[in-house]
């Protein structure tokens, strides 16, 4: 049992799960002061006014998930769960479990679940893996202008039409958010790996789409157009299309029969919010 230090009337009596240090003056139980703790070798917690012998587990746990994450600035906030992220600027938050991302700026979000990001400037928001968004705003303007920057990509070994992915990530597609206009730039490659079709590894076909995706109180509708600035062997029916299906900006892609065809298409969103036109 720990005995009395000397010049002090209080000890240590007993800690509690939570790692809180209880102090007894021999007959009543008590918090001690700052003092009375750091005597007995424990640590104070000015936030909370205990004395404190060892950190809970689940704030141990946010810790070491957090211990990666450098942030410099004011009023940024990072949430339980994120790996190696970096905040340079204010008010800006990474959200759970968002790993590998770098914010610079102020007012910018990156939203959970989302990795290997670069936010830039003011009052932007990410909800994509692997992207660039730069924020076009003063902080007063609030989230109105962003541009991203991520990719679509997928495989076809025939020719029928099937959808290509954010990431080349099974039904991972980007949703244009409510009462948005974005202009896109869809800049695609396909480029044939094998098959026993006529033809050979190697051919490709570029294609540039662009066009406009409104998103008006919930109802998607596309304007757009496409061209083909090169091509090389035979491409016979290969094609991308851009569209809309739901809540979703979709890309479809239609290959060969008997070819192996690797897509990958470079997306540019420029978006802006307005108020309802409905």
């Amino acid at each position: 049992m720990t005995t009395y230090l000397k010049g002090y009337t209080v000890k240590p009596f007993i800690t509690t799960s939570n790692g809180t240090v209880i102090f007894t003056d021999g007959t009543n139980q008590l918090i001690p002061n700052q003092q009375q703790c750091e005597a007995y070798g424990y640590r104070y917690d000015q936030s909370t006014g205990t004395c404190v012998a060892f950190v809970n587990s689940s704030l141990l746990q946010k810790t070491l998930n957090n211990a990666n994450t450098k942030i410099q600035g004011r009023k940024n906030t990072v949430e339980t769960g994120v790996m190696n992220g970096m905040i340079n600027g204010n008010n800006q938050k990474i959200k759970r479990q968002a790993n590998n991302n770098f914010i610079n700026g102020i007012g910018n979000i990156v939203n959970a679940e989302v990795n290997n990001n670069i936010i830039l400037g003011t009052n932007a928001s990410s909800n994509i893996s692997n992207s660039l968004v730069i924020g076009g705003n003063k902080a007063s303007d609030g989230a109105i202008r962003q541009n991203m920057l991520f990719m679509y990509g997928c495989d076809t070994t025939d020719g029928s039409t099937v959808d290509s992915f954010v990431n080349n990530t099974t039904d991972s597609f980007f949703v244009p958010e409510n009462n948005t206009i974005c202009y896109f730039q869809s800049e695609t490659l396909a480029i044939r790996v094998g098959g026993t079709a006529a033809g050979s590894a190697g051919d490709f076909k570029a294609w540039v789409e662009r066009g406009v995706v409104l998103n008006d109180n919930g109802t998607l509708s596309i304007d757009r157009s496409r061209t083909s600035p090169a091509s090389s062997g035979t491409t016979t029916g290969w094609s991308p299309i851009n569209a809309v299906s739901g809540s979703n900006f979709r890309q479809t892609v239609k290959g060969a029969a008997s070819m192996d065809i690797k897509w990958s298409s470079t997306i540019r969103i420029m978006q802006m919010r307005f108020p309802n036109i409905t």
